[in-house]
């Protein structure tokens, strides 16, 4: 009886310890998304709306992703409101424009989706509750034509409040603080996705299955300075970002253990307006390059402020220091500024500088005010004339002679990583010998392929509108 006894303990113990994972909580869901920044709570709403279960995990303990700190603004071309404006623009230059901006290196058909997917998407965010100002189309930075629309709420916000609230209404299901750490599948590189291991708060392994779909909306990885330099050496530790802690890259990591492609590793986007002290975006005065210009320490333009961003980027590391000012004046500064920060608490915070007169702007920002007084002379000459013979802007819109003039310094950051996963039109990953994986899926920024080797400003919200709304849609009908 004793050895009966003894034998029955040590097979218990035994299974206690070759079995962890039968103890495990193990759940279900129609569709799983990881990841609760823009493209993430889209992919929700859109799977939700088609009526399966939905469950969307957040590794932190908030939703927004690098949507919530980005500028919001979205590309679309919309004849409606832009022949009001006088703006002239079509599908087909958005495309070619595209195209061209990323040295014709994204997928075509990736291209073409979006920029087609485009209007819709926007139709379908101000029917949930994100209003858009139709007199207010411009050019952010990078954009390189007027068809960049901005929400009536700051910075990101208003995108994440309108579809966490959409996604919570159409059913799905958002918990916070739960990383995933593996995808399942069937065999590492073959068979269906079925789900996902995610780690909760307290440490607790939970197995949850999908019936029908994994959608990946983790994001980039522009934080993680380890990834960013095996990929783009040339990017030193450094440099800072303007992304928020969680862009990590860990989607794109997993995705790759269970054979998914990737695209575009190695193209890595900076945007020359990092702040000086912590290389995130809020603080400066405003985006459009039409309302500002660019001078070096030694008070002179060395930049064409309408390029591409990395155009821009390469100009400002040849300057001295790596820095550079942003000067406005009454009739182009904004305030609130940038991300709704008022202006006065920029001000107050030396992040702006104030002054009556261009010499006494010179001097508090310590640039020689000769130089700097004949830099705005000429170039607002070159907005009257309209034409730039320094450096060829063709975007001229404003002189900069209504007083006070401000003044906002800036450094490179690095701001989003154009590669990730390689997808298809239906948002599909793509695995190593061109196939589909079968139940995975992705969007936004932990895609590649889409933008090519630089990005044009204000694409990153039209693409996650797009592919986030795909993504969920494929996961929640495909079978």
């Amino acid at each position: 009886m004793r050895r009966l006894s003894t034998l029955i303990g040590l097979a218990l113990t035994v299974i206690l310890i070759v079995c962890p994972v039968a103890l495990a909580q193990v759940q279900e869901y129609d569709v799983i998304v990881v990841g609760g920044g823009g493209a993430g709570l889209i992919a929700a709403t859109a799977a939700a709306e088609q009526g399966v279960d939905v469950l969307l995990l957040e590794r932190l303990a908030f939703l927004g992703g690098n949507t919530l700190i980005s500028g919001g603004v979205m590309n679309v071309v919309n004849p409606e409101w832009q022949k009001a404006l006088g703006i002239e623009d079509s599908v087909d230059l958005h495309y070619e424009q595209t195209l061209a901006g990323g040295d014709f290196r994204g997928d075509p058909e990736l291209v073409r989706t979006l920029v087609e997917g485009a209007l819709p998407a926007l139709h379908r965010t101000i029917e949930r509750g994100l209003k858009f100002d139709p007199k207010e189309i411009f050019v952010v930075v990078g954009a390189l034509w007027p068809r960049t629309h901005r929400p009536t709420e700051p910075a990101g916000t208003g995108w994440i409040r309108a579809y966490s609230e959409a996604a919570k209404a159409a059913g799905a299901e958002i918990r916070l603080k739960t990383r995933v750490v593996q995808i399942l599948r069937e065999s590492p590189l073959k068979g269906r996705v079925y789900g996902v291991m995610a780690v909760t708060e307290d440490g607790t392994e939970i197995e949850i299955r999908a019936r029908r779909g994994v959608i990946l909306a983790t994001g980039g990885f522009g934080a993680n300075v380890e990834l960013r330099i095996l990929h783009n050496p040339q990017l030193g530790p450094h440099i800072p970002t303007t992304n928020q802690p969680g862009a990590m890259g860990d989607g794109i990591i997993m995705a790759q253990d269970v054979g998914a492609a990737t695209r575009g590793m190695d193209f890595i986007q900076l945007l020359p307006l990092g702040d000086p002290a912590t290389g995130e975006l809020p603080g400066f005065i405003t985006s459009a390059p039409n309302e500002v210009i660019y001078v070096n320490k030694q008070g002179k333009r060395f930049v064409n402020e309408g390029a591409r961003r990395d155009v821009l980027v390469n100009a400002l590391f040849e300057q001295e220091d790596s820095f550079m000012f942003m000067i406005s004046d009454s009739q182009t500064v904004r305030d609130p500024a940038e991300f709704g920060i008022p202006l006065a608490t920029l001000l107050e915070q030396g992040r702006v500088v104030k002054a009556d007169t261009l010499a006494e702007l010179a001097e508090k920002i310590g640039v020689p005010a000769q130089a700097f007084e004949e830099t705005v002379r000429r170039y607002n000459e070159s907005v009257i004339n309209g034409v730039d013979p320094d450096f060829g802007k063709t975007l001229l819109e404003y002189t900069l002679d209504k007083p006070p003039f401000y003044a906002s310094g800036r450094v490179p950051s690095v701001h989003h990583t154009m590669g990730g996963v390689a997808i298809n039109t239906k948002a599909q990953v793509i695995d190593r010998r061109g196939d589909p994986i079968p139940g995975l899926y992705a969007a936004g920024e932990v895609t590649g392929g889409i933008h090519g080797t630089n990005r044009l400003g204000g694409n990153a919200i039209a693409d996650i509108a797009v592919f986030g709304w795909i993504a969920g849609e494929s996961a929640a009908t495909d079978q």
